[in-house]
């Protein structure tokens, strides 16, 4: 229940129709409870003395009672959606701006489905708990206590009899609650299985249909759904018992009041008015424990989920910002955009003895364009994802113009940094509004210049729309090297201080490829620029070539530099251009081929 109290904070800016919604209850109870009473009247001074007056007037008054009761509950009904609602709005926008914090670390951690399912099914959960408690879960407990009042105030000794069975039936129901909050845990992980499934195959159905593994898919979803199903199934059957147990309780005390308020009327001590009020709060006392037992599903699937959301406000974001963190100037400085690794390492996990990078001393001077290179899972993506804070180094440390960035707020880091990824991601709207997404204020002379540079114009123009295409979801009206160069644009147009590519241009040709490097070299000169590359033809113009070997600098130095001095570059220049070895192939020494002349110039 902890994990209740700390969602049910979200109630508290709705207190007002709340606590209408819950008077309104309390005077609708009052009214359920009167009904009795006015029975009693019909039959002891109505019926059995004969008088008419008594039976309209007391008929009338019910009539009356109803009619009010109804417009109560309508007005109950309203406050209590207004407030689940308002509370489950608030509560899907504070998680999405939790996990809008996550460190990449947290996220890799967390399954896509998962987090889905916590906006989704998890929320839902809790919406429906608090509109119950504020309609039929407050209303049951009332009814409850105000009918044992009344059952006590018309027989004492008759409601002393049904005491042992309601003492059975509640501890019957205390104990089917305990057992359905494990039970509707297990099936919200079910789901989430099924919806992380789920989601793989909706965001990969184009690699699972050029695989033709539609079979393979289809076996896992069905284990999942079945998984969930056959939860599910085992939560109902379990849930069915409970309204038959106490519906037998019940039978028992209606036979239990009618034998004995029939032996005290027989002697004079009840009326027969008296023993039918006292049947209703019997039944208005049991009725409310069946249909808590059946709302116990709702509070235990809400139990279930309030612990689950509570583990997303519980994490820790691994990147956070220093106390004392300072926020970077916004001022253009061609003198600015120094970057230097100090002997950095770097581990996923945190061990040292699993380190992805190691020993990494690196600088790059204002305005240089530093390239990475090196084999499939060298740990060039990972080097270039510590300069923006993704992760935060294990060991050592990296200077932004002589600052350590674990000292400088994320966001003003961020904000001097554009970065391409390899995957280009793209969002539902338009070509323009992608291409400024992280200048919103840019105008259109801007995002055009950014597009040019990024040869993106051309096309872009020739769609009927032109910049106002509205792009699919992820981007699927657009070619790969199409959404990378919408990607570049989108960079640019920051006018970044620093700016990330990684492996940006790997969907384009080479023309293509070295109109965008001649334009990013004219547009970006007073940027400092980080280059991860497949091709070697990428990064022969760069100021520095840093080659990444098993999570080492290998070598580092100019193209002519690397060709005479290092091995390894030699061997990625004639795996790609000449004759050497495949990059990923592992190298040995009889392989590396110089690639160079006796004078020492590189062989056509």
């Amino acid at each position: 229940m902890s994990h209740i109290r700390k969602i049910f904070r979200f109630v508290k800016p709705y207190w007002k129709p709340a606590i209408l919604a819950l008077v309104l209850l309390s005077t609708l109870v009052i009214f359920d409870l009167s009904i009795p009473r006015l029975i009693e009247r019909v039959i002891d001074q109505g019926i059995n003395q004969h008088n008419m007056q008594v039976v309209i007037s007391t008929s009338a008054l019910m009539i009356g009672l109803s009619l009010l009761s109804l417009l109560i509950a309508l007005g109950n009904n309203l406050y209590s959606v207004r407030v689940g609602e308002s509370v489950a709005r608030d509560l899907r926008e504070a998680l999405f701006l939790k996990i809008e914090t996550y460190s990449y670390g947290n996220l890799d951690r967390q399954k896509t489905g998962q987090l889905v399912v916590r906006l989704s099914s998890d929320v839902i959960a809790i919406r429906n708990v608090v509109q119950t408690t504020l309609r039929i879960g407050t209303r049951g407990p009332l009814l409850m206590i105000g009918s044992l009042i009344l059952m006590i105030n018309t027989s004492p000794h008759l409601a002393l009899t049904m005491l042992p069975l309601l003492v059975v039936a509640s501890i019957l129901i205390v104990f089917f609650i305990s057992r359905m909050e494990p039970l509707f845990l297990s099936v919200q992980q079910k789901l989430d299985r099924l919806n992380t499934v789920l989601q793989e195959n909706i965001a990969g159905v184009r690699l699972v249909k050029s695989f033709v593994r539609a079979d393979f898919e289809d076996e896992r979803f069905e284990e999942a759904n079945e998984n969930l199903t056959q939860h599910y199934i085992r939560v109902m059957r379990f849930m069915s018992s409970n309204g038959p147990v106490l519906t037998m309780c019940i039978n028992i005390g209606m036979v239990l009041v009618i034998y004995a308020g029939g032996l005290q009327s027989i002697n004079g001590q009840m009326t027969i008015g008296q023993i039918v009020a006292f049947t209703n709060y019997l039944l208005t006392t049991m009725s409310p424990l069946i249909m808590l037992t059946m709302l116990s599903n709702t509070w235990a699937q809400a139990i279930a989920s309030a612990r689950r959301v509570d583990e997303i406000f519980e994490t820790v974001p691994e990147v956070q910002d220093a106390p004392n963190a300072v926020a970077l100037s916004t001022a253009r400085d061609p003198e600015r955009g120094e970057v230097v690794f100090e002997n950095v390492s770097f581990s996923y996990s945190g061990d040292h003895s699993a380190a992805v990078l190691e020993g990494i001393n690196l600088t790059a001077k204002p305005g240089q364009t530093v390239a990475i290179l090196g084999a499939t899972g060298a740990g060039k993506s990972t080097l270039i994802d510590l300069i923006p804070r993704f992760y935060d180094v294990t060991g050592g440390r990296i200077l932004f113009d002589g600052t350590d960035i674990r000292k400088i707020k994320q966001e003003s880091l961020l904000a001097q940094v554009g970065i391409v990824p390899q995957e280009s991601v793209l969002f539902s709207g338009t070509v323009r509004d992608n291409i400024r997404y992280g200048r919103p204020e840019a105008t259109d002379d801007e995002v055009i210049a950014a597009a040019q540079a990024a040869q993106a114009h051309s096309f872009i123009m020739a769609m009927p729309q032109g910049y106002d295409t509205h792009v699919e979801q992820r981007g699927a009206n657009f070619s790969g090297g199409q959404k990378q160069r919408l990607a570049i644009a989108r960079a640019l147009l920051m006018r970044p201080r620093i700016l990330i590519l990684d492996d940006s241009t790997s969907s384009v040709d080479v023309e293509t490829e070295t109109l965008i490097q001649d334009a990013l070299e004219e547009l970006m000169h007073h940027s400092t620029s980080f280059v991860v590359a497949q091709r070697i033809s990428t990064v022969l113009k760069a100021d520095k070539i840093v080659v990444i070997d098993k999570g080492h600098i290998a070598a580092q130095g100019t193209h002519r530099e690397l060709m005479q001095g290092s091995p390894i570059y030699r061997e990625i220049y004639d795996s790609q251009l000449g004759s050497g070895v495949h990059l990923d192939e592992p190298l040995t020494a009889g392989s590396v081929t110089t690639g160079l002349t006796s004078t020492g110039e590189v062989q056509p």
